[in-house]
């Protein structure tokens, strides 16, 4: 398993049932792609996929199957451009290697640069052969807020659907770029990183919503709770309503994030020169590509009746849901003490 970068002494370990666990995410985001592609939904969402590190031939960061290069990939048997963005705060390498040399997908990353997983998405890097100028990559560092990162997102984003053109966008929406992630270390809000998915939503382009990164769970839970509204066009209240995991949002038990008093690292000298240039790269290229006629790869052969039939009973009186009272906390409301995840590490009370 080492020479695929699995198991001990790497970052992607083993675990029983990693086949079926890399079968859901990534059979979720190819049949959001589908749907896509047979006009049954604007936009399709997996929270489970987004895995954007892994390579053909290697697992990597924690990502076992790139379910994203494989939605795409499916997206191309209809569209003839597919526009590919990353909020994670780590660089969406996988999914820039497999389309580097092709005109025909265009990948914008805008993560963290310089001493830091993976350590690619140089602005420099922007595509080779055919493919060149469609990788579009803003490099960035430590503290990004919701103004700096909006000020970098939106002109860029906007020359993008100008000059390409896409017939399909699949946004990867990684929580780790988040304020208070554990191995992030931007400083977005909920509402400065649900901007971005706004303004994708803005342009009516069929669009696939993925996961990605996101490393303190509850604020991964807060974040993709908040984006689904927001892709709904459905308000929700910033009170946490009482639920099986209710204390782990102690003590506010609130949706939003407050920012952490720290220093945006990344100047306006900084982020007017990566805007600048970017906004030069995507000038350069000369419009929108065209695609040859060539034969169509045939679609899934799909049997809607097995793929909806374990999900049939949901919400009715044969729901095979959990018992009521099965994981909830003993003191009704909450006592205002923060419980720990198992899959969390908390270093005391100074852990926030």
């Amino acid at each position: 398993m080492q020479k695929f970068n699995a198991g001990d002494m790497t970052d992607c370990p083993l675990f029983d049932g990693i086949f079926e666990f890399a079968q859901l995410y990534t059979g979720a985001s190819i049949d959001g792609a589908i749907k896509l592609n047979n006009d049954e939904t604007d936009i399709a969402i997996n929270w489970s996929g987004g895995l954007h590190h892994a390579k053909k031939s290697e697992a990597s960061g924690f990502c076992y199957i790139n379910d994203i290069v494989l939605a795409i990939l499916e997206l191309l048997k209809v569209h003839a451009r597919v526009l590919y963005i990353d909020i994670d705060v780590h660089h969406g390498d996988g999914v820039e290697e497999a389309f580097y040399c092709t005109d025909r997908v265009m990948t914008f990353s805008l993560h963290k640069y310089g001493d830091f997983f993976p350590g690619t998405g140089h602005i420099k890097d922007v595509g080779a052969k055919a493919g060149t100028g469609y990788s579009v990559n803003a490099p960035l560092t430590s503290g990004m807020t919701d103004k700096a990162y909006e000020d970098i997102f939106k002109p860029v984003m906007n020359k993008i659907m100008e000059i390409f053109r896409p017939g399909a966008v699949v946004l990867q929406c990684g929580a780790d770029s988040l304020t208070g992630d554990r191995l992030g270390c931007f400083n977005l809000s909920l509402k400065g990183h649900a901007e971005c998915v706004k303004y994708v939503k803005s342009f009516n382009v069929p669009t696939l919503v993925l996961g990605g990164g996101g490393y303190t769970i509850r604020n991964v839970a807060r974040c993709w709770a908040y984006e689904t509204s927001v892709l709904l066009d459905q308000p929700v209240s910033n009170n946490i309503p009482y639920n099986d995991y209710f204390e782990y949002y102690a003590p506010d038990y609130e949706l939003h994030l407050t920012p952490e008093p720290r220093e945006n690292l990344n100047t306006e000298a900084s982020l007017e020169a990566v805007r600048v240039e970017l906004l030069q790269q995507l000038q350069e290229l000369k419009g929108a590509p065209s695609v040859q006629m060539q034969e169509v790869p045939p679609q899934f052969n799909l049997n809607k009746e097995d793929i909806y039939a374990e999900g049939m009973n949901d919400g009715g009186p044969e729901d095979d849901e959990r018992e009521k009272g099965n994981g909830r906390t003993s003191k009704g409301m909450g006592d205002g003490i923060r419980r720990a995840h198992p899959a969390e590490f908390y270093d005391g009370d100074k852990d926030q």
